[in-house]
């Protein structure tokens, strides 16, 4: 009897754990997707689109649930093996609408290019200028962002890191292709700003799994992040953004001979920035009075500030501080992702910018615009909550690290241009398409060339990467004429590749 009565207990005290144990994979939720049917009309023909948006469940190696990931796929009806382009923005983390609802999508929200656009009612369109008449697209937003979050054991760390992005979202396009039937169609990355550090990685990670592209987009371009940072002793970030501070006063009429056109005139510039300002700065404390007093004139005479502000300021001027001293005598502050985009200057006595005008003139219509047409358009459940930025989420923090930006176990580097180098080498057939904004001070055109030319590629394979330029800022796309040259630009690049 004392047998049994111990027999009983231990299987009264196991069975709760059971109970637990399958409570705790009941409560692994499953994907959840919302399906319509869009159109779109693109020189004067009316496209069909089977479209999914929502999350489906991301499995790790083994399998294992970690993730609900989020994505809306448009799929031309009764077409088979269409070329497939996967997109998303940067950040990180931010959630792909910009691109969705800007440029790729087929609706877009009309934007008052390059002013404030007024508050709401705002004009939704027919856009004319998306890709979708060349290809299926997938709108990708990482874990943290539109609806996508972990599941199961996973955390937000898991997913929130360079290394940990790459993996997640190689996972993702790998089991959607499978899903879909794209394994053997043309394959395509699409990304924006982050988006284009992210798929110099993702390119060579998914090539390693047997998935190789036909092309990958690169809009607003940036590799090495060195170049976006003003570290202390180093003189990189100060050149690599001058360029685009001469693009800018150009723009805004603040130099003194504009010249024939804006290229030539940039032209210029890249070589005093090459034999000029780089030897100056590499000098130091080594350069003289009268090269230094010679040198800060060029730099005011080509950037629209004075020669006295370079003076103090030791030749070296960081972006912000650009922002701010520019056009500080009429009361204005520029746009750090579209230089031609102006504000109010809220503190003229401010060494730095306090705010960019360009994300305060068009965010507030994107983001209303975009969500009033994902829950009534795209039909999806208004009590589910559409992530915009990772940054609102409470402990959100990036994990910097890179595999071979490790160095002495000391981080060396953040860059992924080796990713996209030895992608390139072992397939020769890949092609790159690099799209510039002339006045984008957040990734900079300048520091885009002096990457492609530090890849150690050989004539032939560097025919590869083609570069084009537009007269608008970071999301060129905002202005009309670059849309209609991005369209342009996009499609020849499929239709060349995909063959």
């Amino acid at each position: 009897m004392k047998k049994l009565a111990f027999a009983l207990v231990l299987a009264f005290l196991a069975f709760p754990c059971f109970a637990q144990e399958k409570t705790t994979k009941k409560e692994i939720p499953d994907g959840e997707i919302f399906s319509s049917t869009q159109s779109v009309t693109i020189n004067g023909k009316t496209i069909s689109l089977a479209t999914e948006t929502g999350t489906v469940q991301l499995r790790d190696e083994n399998d294992k649930p970690i993730a609900l990931f989020g994505f809306t796929h448009y799929r031309k009806t009764n077409a088979t093996n269409r070329p497939i382009v996967f997109a998303f923005n940067g950040g990180p983390l931010s959630a792909s609408f910009w691109l969705h609802f800007g440029v790729l999508g087929p609706k877009r929200i009309e934007i008052n290019d390059p002013a404030y656009t007024k508050p709401a009612p705002y004009k939704v369109v027919n856009n004319q200028y998306s890709i979708l008449d060349k290809a299926d697209l997938v709108m990708i937003d990482p874990v943290g962002v539109g609806f996508s979050k972990p599941i199961g054991d996973a955390k937000w760390e898991d997913f929130w890191g360079v290394d940990q992005d790459i993996r997640s979202i190689g996972l993702f396009i790998e089991q959607f292709i499978i899903r879909s039937g794209k394994m053997n169609a043309p394959k395509y990355l699409l990304g924006e700003s982050y988006g284009t550090f992210r798929n110099a990685g993702l390119v060579k990670h998914l090539q390693d799994k047997g998935i190789a592209m036909n092309g990958v987009i690169m809009v607003s371009a940036v590799f090495d992040l060195q170049h976006l940072l003003f570290g202390p002793g180093d003189d990189t970030a100060y050149l690599i953004h001058y360029p685009t501070y001469a693009a800018t006063a150009w723009y805004h009429n603040k130099v003194k001979n504009k010249g024939e056109s804006l290229e030539a005139f940039l032209d210029e510039v890249r070589a005093f920035t090459q034999n000029e300002y780089a030897p100056a700065l590499l000098k130091g404390d080594q350069l003289s009075a009268a090269e230094r007093n010679a040198v800060a004139q060029k730099l005011a005479d080509y950037s629209g500030l004075s020669q006295d502000f370079y003076l103090k300021a030791d030749l070296r001027v960081t972006n912000g501080e650009y922002f701010q001293e520019l056009l500080r005598d009429k009361g204005l502050t520029v746009g750090r992702l579209d230089s031609r985009f102006t504000g109010v200057n809220e503190d003229l006595l401010s060494q730095n910018s306090l705010t960019d005008p360009q994300s305060d003139a068009i965010s507030p219509p994107y983001i209303a615009a975009f969500k009033d047409y994902l829950y009534n358009d795209l039909k999806v459940r208004k009590d589910l909550s559409y992530t915009t930025t990772a940054s609102t989420r409470k402990g959100f923090k990036w994990d910097w690290n890179h595999n071979g930006n490790i160095i002495w176990n000391m981080q060396v580097a953040v860059t992924t241009l080796p990713d996209m180098t030895s992608a390139m080498k072992r397939n020769p057939d890949l092609k790159i398409l690099i799209l510039n904004g002339y006045y984008d001070l957040a990734t900079v055109f300048y520091g885009v060339e002096r990457s492609i030319d530090h890849m150690g590629l050989d004539a032939e394979l560097k025919k590869n990467i083609i570069m084009k330029y537009y007269e608008a800022g970071h999301m060129m796309y905002t202005h009309i004429p670059s849309m209609a040259k991005f369209k342009k630009d996009v499609d020849e690049f499929i239709d060349q590749t995909s063959n």
